[in-house]
């Protein structure tokens, strides 16, 4: 605790500092990204659930298990160095490493580990639902997470398959915060989480240093860390939202990165050779829910209509080109068990007859709910043409992404353009949401996205939670191929497309990769020249 409180004295005052500079060049051992984080709410990797939060949290707190910056497809040991399944998948053993370290020098045990999951579901913030799933709840986790020696034991309750339970132990959830220093900050039974809010407790590649609100978050590499210490010594991500200013203040060689830039930002940067711009693939899904409710969305041959009246491919080849690829399915590409899956391309004339045959041969009008930004302002503007061109007459309603997300939670939408991001490396992340209603009413236990569709499918639910369930791996992967061409072709939902994250960083900055989602973005293979 006290060489913790004595590395803050000694380093926050020079990040400052640096941070407040204008015009100065970066650091040679520091990274400093341009980013909007806005976003960050908290910092305790046990309630973080917003983007830029878990790229920080992903950074400074190691976890059970990992998806690694080297591979980001192979699941392999965090604070654990191996684990055993039983039989019948429902008990898991993780033997943790010897000589761990945290930030305090404290060494990380079993015991801090089994502190963390059931941290998780004690605190009850945003993400407990990813841990309670599988059974624990409040009255019962001491009892189902138990750790003796230097083996934790966590024992599941509801019928998931091992491998999704494994991916959530490698989620940011399963991040392990040191016991004893967030006990000793405990405010009202809160486990520490008001400390943790802004401080860490952790044994990760980075230690946090500071994080001010809408300005910066700094961090300082952790010579100890596991796999060796980061190749820099610091790493500063600044609070810059206009994407016109990132890209000046990387240009003038005051950032390294720049992750938020514009097509019409990234393209003037093409003859710069001090600038370089990078794509990686993101898990996003960008989509269109048709809710049921509305009298001619409930009829499956206008929703088959509907699938051919989108430009997929020339939105891509123009104003989406480089950040977005077409994939009409509910899984993104690199995820297990996801297809590439494209059956739907513009096809006016067949749509037409599909219309008629439905009894819709004039068309028939449709409002639409879109955030009010681009890429929305141009996709929905496309749609809106193409649809036109068979009669289908959609009235764009522009608005805050708030506002649409307010007005599909609640049902109120006809068609609703948004986007939706994986909780956790498995298909059941996405699956559960889009293909999970066996009850319509208008206040069910849960409210996934079936249901916000008013899509009632009790028989195709128990297929997906089959496929949870399933132990056999191949089998799994070969039941969510199914289940993704089926709710494709026939479910509430236009799927459109995947995104590709676009990096801008100086010529001397490499080896950063943001990875598929937020929380797999490693800082620690960066370098300089």
């Amino acid at each position: 605790m006290s060489r913790r409180l004595l590395l803050a004295g000694t380093t926050a005052a020079p990040f400052a500092g640096w941070v407040r500079l204008a015009g100065a060049a970066t650091p040679k051992d520091t990274a400093v990204f341009a980013k909007q984080i806005d976003d960050i709410i908290s910092l305790d990797p046990h309630e973080s659930y917003e983007l830029s939060g878990g790229e920080i949290c992903a950074n400074v707190y190691d976890r059970v298990l990992r998806y690694e910056a080297e591979d980001h497809s192979k699941l392999t040991g965090g604070v654990a160095e191996s684990w055993t399944v039983s039989p019948d998948g429902k008990t898991l053993a993780f033997k943790i490493r010897p000589n761990l370290k945290f930030h305090s020098g404290a060494p990380v045990t079993a015991e801090d580990v089994e502190f963390s999951l059931q941290r998780v579901v004690l605190i009850a913030k945003t993400p407990a639902f990813l841990l309670t799933q599988l059974g624990w709840t409040k009255a019962t986790v001491k009892d189902l997470v138990k750790a003796s020696g230097d083996t934790v034991t966590a024992k599941i309750t509801e019928d998931f398959a091992p491998s999704l339970v494994l991916n959530l132990m490698s989620s940011i959830v399963a991040s392990v915060v040191e016991k004893k220093v967030a006990l000793a900050h405990e405010t009202n039974g809160d486990m520490g989480n008001g400390w943790l809010k802004t401080n860490s407790a952790a044994s990760g590649a980075f230690r946090l240093v500071a994080w001010k609100a809408n300005e910066s978050v700094s961090l300082e590499a952790n010579p100890e860390f596991r796999l060796g210490a980061p190749s820099l010594k610091r790493v500063v991500v600044r609070h810059v939202p206009e994407p016109a200013s990132q890209r000046l203040l990387l240009e003038k060689a005051d950032a390294d990165f720049a992750r938020d830039l514009t097509p019409d930002q990234i393209k003037p940067l093409a003859g710069n050779p001090d600038i370089k711009v990078e794509s990686f693939k993101a898990a996003n899904t960008f989509y269109m829910g048709l809710n049921l409710g509305y009298e001619p969305l409930a009829n499956p041959k206008v929703r088959q209509a509907m699938k051919m009246l989108v430009d997929y491919d020339g939105m891509v080849k123009s104003f989406l080109a480089g950040r977005f690829f077409v994939q009409q399915s509910f899984l993104p590409i690199g995820f297990f068990g996801a297809i590439a899956y494209a059956p739907f391309t513009l096809d006016v004339a067949k749509a037409k007859a599909l219309l008629a045959e439905a009894g819709y041969a004039d068309g028939f009008p449709v409002k639409m709910a879109a955030p009010n930004v681009s890429p929305w302002t141009e996709i929905s503007q496309s749609v809106q043409q193409t649809m036109g061109q068979a009669g289908i007459k959609v009235s764009i309603e522009p608005m805050e992404l708030k506002a649409v997300i307010g007005q599909y939670r609640a049902r109120n939408h006809q068609i609703a353009m948004l986007s939706w991001g994986p909780d956790y490396f498995d298909p059941h992340t996405n699956a559960d949401s889009f293909v999970h209603n066996d009850d319509n009413s208008d206040n069910p236990k849960i409210k996934p996205i079936a249901w916000r569709n008013k899509w009632l499918i009790p028989d195709i639910t128990k297929e997906m939670l089959a496929a949870a369930r399933e132990l056999d791996t191949e089998k799994r992967a070969e039941e969510y191929a199914a289940l993704q061409k089926k709710v494709t072709d026939d479910g509430p939902y236009i799927f459109m497309f995947q995104n590709n994250i676009q990096v801008a960083r100086r010529a001397t900055a490499t080896g950063y990769n943001p990875g598929i989602t937020g929380d797999q973005s490693f800082f620690r293979t960066i370098r300089k020249s």
